[in-house]
């Protein structure tokens, strides 16, 4: 037999494949095309199957009987229906199979490892127990689709006692069918399964067959619209092989049985007692998920960073150039605070201009999980149904963060006093982010918080802990931090009060004062107390100045350029980046100022400039410290030396943006030096070449913006979490005149 360490190195022998329906038929007839075997095998007790099986190039040949065929095999696929299953297994513990793997395509895994067990007296090491998440409304061989598995997943459930090399062949095995193959414990893919598809299957078929009994079923039937159509479609699969299903999977089948129906009697009291706030919860949490599923499904979802490998490129062609008259998506910080304040008030919070970004997005689906109902986001309008301070309800699972910092670091002090114990986790990046930072004072504060190795998520939180209001002298300065603090003092006993170092965006005082709850600041410090309400209020998000300074930065240095960025808040906490780019020699105006909402917006108006290099002052740093990365190109683009210090936090951020901006900047031939508090960067020509983003939106959207002064074309690898702040960077920035795109 061939060496299993290398599968890809070696033609291996035979392949046979028992059952020759639709899966076991695509499945046979895409292995063959590719090669790996030099025989593919057929099994199948009906004589016609077998003919067209060799005829339709779907087999090599084809046997009746399994111990022909199973003679000198390397691989045998079991895709016989489950129940039948038991009986090949038993039929193959009577034959010598020497070193062959044995593996199967069922849908219930539970009961095909004891039957294994059951047949062969143990657990043979060489079964590899699969399941491919496909299929069609035709069957039988004649529907045999090579390309059947492209793009879905394989779930394969190996035991304790599962081979690692006869793992790793039948995972390469579907991999040549350009499947996606995944390892599940064999009890949690049966629950999933008996929830996503089971148990669906279980309700088409009850719903269809109650519906006939009915004396008025014709009149049912014939005026049923498309949606009856759709959700009843599942009901004309085969009788015979749910029948098997569902008896092979019976416990995990009842168990989501079990589960819906508390969900049917708690929907059905809801409209006996006219409670249309529940219905109302159900159907918009139902609604987001539904969109949500399809995201994932089109592997677009935030989620999907956490299980996709593809290295999404964009291409930046030199040459652009920045005009017009723009408004970049609403502000990221007062969008998730928007969020977790009207959550927790009284009445009813309407919002404007809210961030449809996935960061935000993870902060509205944690909150649904908590029990508020929030209607939206459409076209940037969120409706939130308030359930007061004391209001949230423990989730089901943990808290999926996505990408986002802020939302893990705020709702560790919101969660901190809650009586429910919660778990926040997050993708690949958040998994590397410090959280010390909030879980140290947190835990002063009395709460009781279980980080992963060296504080990084995720992050449990216990309930039930009684909070204790105290003073924080913040090492760092960092609004997550006094954001976090602050929002665990509404809770904590007595007064809670931060001092920062430095000055950091004050949203979170700003919108409390907004939803009516006191917040007294004095200098450097902000304090509040237990005990008061928020009320539901109007939010109106201005546009984020951290995405106007991408466009800032663009217009600064790109020959020729003028352009007005609209609507964008302008908070004296967050202007660093224009004071920054004026020291610089920018060009920046601020046109029509107003105060919306408490905060304060203005039209920017940016035209081309004559950047010069400057040495940027330590106290402007942290009201800039999201938008360095940007500025790091505009200072590559000036006449001189520009030297940043005293900040240290770039590199705890998604990447170490120092490290990474340096890297980068270095490829494109610029000279760039990082310390360990900052960057020393001498202005020069820029070329082109391969940077990486290492999956940090800014470092993406900082070297597209690049591209206006490069000679040669930049290829930026690793963009896909540009979605997560800017979901509409490309289109904008084709707008105004940058030439950059993802990469076909």
């Amino acid at each position: 037999m061939a060496d299993l360490k290398h599968p890809r190195e070696a033609q291996l022998g035979r392949l046979v494949v028992v059952g020759l329906g639709l899966i076991g038929g695509s499945f046979a007839k895409g292995i063959r095309a590719t090669g790996l075997f030099r025989e593919v095998v057929g099994v199948d007790l009906d004589a016609e199957s077998r003919r067209l099986a060799v005829e339709l190039g779907v087999v090599d040949r084809c046997e009746a009987e399994l111990a022909a065929a199973c003679q000198g095999a390397d691989v045998i696929q079991l895709a016989v229906p489950i129940l039948v299953m038991e009986k090949v297994l038993a039929q193959l513990a009577k034959l010598e199979l020497g070193q062959a793997i044995i593996t199967d395509v069922g849908s219930a895994k539970g009961n095909l490892v004891r039957a294994a067990r059951q047949a062969f007296g143990h657990m043979p090491s060489r079964f590899v127990p699969g399941h491919p998440i496909a299929g069609s409304e035709q069957s039988g061989v004649t529907a045999a689709n090579p390309k059947l598995f492209r793009r879905h997943k394989v779930i394969l459930t190996p035991v304790a006692e599962t081979d690692p090399d006869a793992l790793a062949l039948v995972g390469h095995l579907w991999r040549a069918l350009d499947a996606d193959v995944e390892h599940m414990d064999v009890a949690h893919h049966d629950q999933v399964l008996a929830a996503t598809s089971h148990l669906p299957h279980l309700l088409a078929y009850t719903l269809v067959d109650s519906l006939a009994k009915r004396n008025e079923n014709l009149e049912i039937f014939r005026y049923a619209a498309g949606g009856f159509r759709d959700f009843t479609r599942i009901a004309g699969s085969d009788p015979l092989m749910w029948h098997d299903i569902f008896l092979a999977n019976r416990d995990a089948v009842l168990q989501a049985l079990d589960d819906f129906r508390d969900d049917l009697d708690a929907l059905r009291a809801a409209v006996v007692e006219g409670d249309g706030h529940h219905l109302l919860g159900v159907f918009t949490r139902a609604r987001v998920a539904r969109e949500h599923f399809s995201k994932i499904l089109a592997r677009r979802a935030y989620v999907d960073a956490m299980h996709s490998n593809n290295d999404l490129i964009f291409l930046a062609q030199p040459g652009g150039s920045v005009n017009g008259r723009i408004r970049v998506p609403g502000d990221k910080s007062i969008s998730h605070r928007s969020i977790m304040l009207g959550s927790l008030a009284d009445g009813v919070t309407e919002v404007q201009g809210f961030l449809e970004g996935e960061d935000a997005l993870a902060t509205i689906q944690a909150f649904r999980d908590m029990g508020v109902v929030i209607e939206g986001p459409h076209k940037g309008r969120v409706t939130v149904h308030g359930v007061g301070l004391h209001g949230l309800k423990a989730p089901a699972g943990p808290l999926y963060m996505g990408n986002s910092g802020t939302s893990m670091r705020l709702l560790s002090g919101l969660l901190a006093a809650q009586p429910f114990d919660t778990t926040l986790t997050g993708d690949a990046s958040l998994s590397k982010r410090p959280m010390n930072r909030v879980a140290k004072p947190l835990r002063e504060m009395g709460a009781v918080i279980e980080t992963g190795p060296e504080g990084r998520p995720p992050l449990t939180i216990r309930g039930g802990q009684k909070l204790v209001g105290m003073h924080y002298d913040m090492p760092m300065a960092s609004a997550q931090v006094k954001s976090c603090l602050l929002l665990a003092g509404l809770y904590a006993a007595g007064e809670t009060s931060v001092t920062e170092p430095a000055p950091t965006r004050d949203h979170t005082e700003r919108m409390l004062r907004g939803f009516g709850y006191p917040v007294e600041v004095k200098g450097a410090t902000a304090k509040v107390e237990s005990g008061h309400t928020l009320t539901a209020t109007q939010i109106e998000v201005p546009a984020d100045i951290s995405s106007a300074a991408f466009f800032m930065v663009a217009a600064s240095i790109a020959e020729g350029a003028e352009l007005l960025l609209e609507h964008v808040g302008i908070n004296p906490t967050r202007t660093g980046v224009i004071d920054i780019l004026r020291l610089m020699g920018g060009d920046i105006s601020l046109e029509n100022q107003r105060e919306v909402g408490g905060e304060p917006v203005a039209d920017i108006r940016v035209r081309s400039a004559k950047l010069k290099g400057i040495d940027i002052p330590e106290d402007l740093v942290p009201l800039a410290i999201d938008e360095f990365p940007v500025l790091f190109i505009a200072a590559a683009c000036a006449e001189g030396r520009t030297v940043l210090r005293g900040a240290e936090e770039l590199r705890v951020k998604e990447s170490d943006r120092i490290q990474v901006m340096a890297d980068g900047l270095q490829t494109l031939g610029v000279k760039a030096e990082p310390t360990p508090d900052g960057i020393i960067i001498h202005g020069g020509p820029i070329g082109g070449g391969e940077v990486w983003a290492h999956g940090d939106h800014r470092i993406a959207m900082s070297f597209s913006v690049a591209s206006l002064r490069a000679t040669a074309p930049i290829r930026i690898h690793d963009c896909a979490n540009v979605a997560t702040s800017f979901p509409n960077f490309l289109a904008l920035a084709e707008q105004v005149g940058i030439r950059v795109a993802k990469e076909s």
